[in-house]
């Protein structure tokens, strides 16, 4: 942020002596009223508010460059500039960190906000890392609703001078705990506090989320009556998906489903079902952990094994191949939840 400031200011890198600040004090006092350039730095008049405290400012500097011989840009900017102090101007935008939380956003806002997603389609959101661009629509954002639960979501609240903008969904779910810290592909990645991050896979949990949206967007703009009758009508969708999934759940004979990456926690434990997940402790499989899960696919009758886009098909292909069952790419992170859900439930319960 420093360096993008100090370009935008037209700062260039310069080791300034002791000799060369005194004549930039000189230079500076002099012209107040005008910009100059001085030893291929580019100072404005609007960087001295006062001819005085610019002069208390500059001796300062050059105290420091007499005891150091040398003085690093930086300083220099900290002192002219006060980047700490600017005003940050909030605009009607929404952003959601993940892409299944947009469609329940929009449903509430309608088209009054234009609603951004931070991790892109394709990106893993447990190794995600924002842009400073990113950082700058997020400071300046109206509302910006996550999890809570991701690692770069905890990072924004230390990363950004304004973030009480930036809404928890998880409150009010009865969390569950994860594993703390895990290798995908050679990364390494962790969850906040060992929580299994993923919510949003559970209708029960979609609803608990869509009513902390909701407050949120009635504290900011309580005059609103529209974003009621949103709420409401995203309420009845919601319940409708809730009593779906737990009748399709009912009448199966089959509650036991496996898949590669252990992502569907909570739907399991909202509506009975039995997840197995194929890696153990964040790790390839060992051979008597593939062993135990062949045998129980076989006395389930486990008809699909899943594995997320992130993962290659071989990871699953092994157990597959023993049983007969069919390997099924899956993408929890589809913008399409509601389709999204009852496509995985579909597959789990037929």
């Amino acid at each position: 942020m420093i360096r993008a400031e100090l370009r935008s200011y037209g700062f260039k890198k310069s080791d300034l002596t002791a000799e060369e600040l005194e004549e930039l004090r000189d230079e500076c006092t002099a012209r107040l009223s005008g910009m100059f350039v001085l030893d291929g730095v580019l100072f404005y008049k609007d960087r001295f508010r006062h001819k005085e405290e610019s002069k208390k400012r500059l001796n300062k500097i050059i105290s420091a460059a007499k005891a150091a011989k040398t003085i690093i840009l930086l300083i220099i900017a900290t002192l002219f500039i006060g980047c700490g102090n600017r005003e940050i101007k909030v605009e009607d935008r929404a952003i959601v960190t993940i892409a299944p939380l947009k469609p329940l956003v929009e449903s509430i806002l309608g088209d009054d906000f234009e609603v951004s997603v931070l991790v892109p389609q394709g990106a893993s959101p447990e190794t995600f890392e924002p842009t400073p661009k990113q950082l700058r629509e997020v400071e300046s954002a109206r509302f910006v609703f996550g999890t809570g639960l991701l690692d770069f979501e905890q990072e924004l609240l230390h990363r950004i001078a304004r973030n009480e903008q930036i809404i928890n969904l998880s409150q009010g779910i009865e969390l569950i705990a994860g594993t703390c810290s895990h290798a995908h592909h050679g990364h390494t990645c962790s969850h906040a506090h060992g929580i299994d991050p993923h919510i949003w896979c559970s209708p029960k949990s979609l609803g608990k989320m869509a009513d902390n949206m909701y407050n949120a967007i009635a504290r900011e703009m309580p005059d609103s009556v529209n974003y009621d009758k949103n709420y409401t009508t995203l309420c009845i969708r919601l319940l409708e998906l809730d009593e779906e999934v737990a009748e399709a759940c009912r009448q199966t004979p089959r509650s036991t489903f496996i898949i590669y990456h252990p992502a569907l926690t909570y739907l399991a434990r909202d509506y009975g079902l039995t997840q197995v997940a194929v890696e153990h402790e964040g790790k390839e499989p060992s051979a008597k952990h593939l062993a135990k899960i062949i045998e129980q696919a076989r006395a389930e009758g486990v008809k699909h094994i899943f594995y997320q886009s992130e993962f290659p098909a071989s990871s699953v292909e092994v157990i597959c191949k023993d049983i007969g069952a069919t390997a099924v790419e899956i993408n929890p992170l589809d913008e399409d939840i509601f389709a999204n859900i009852r496509n995985i439930v579909t597959l789990i319960t037929e």
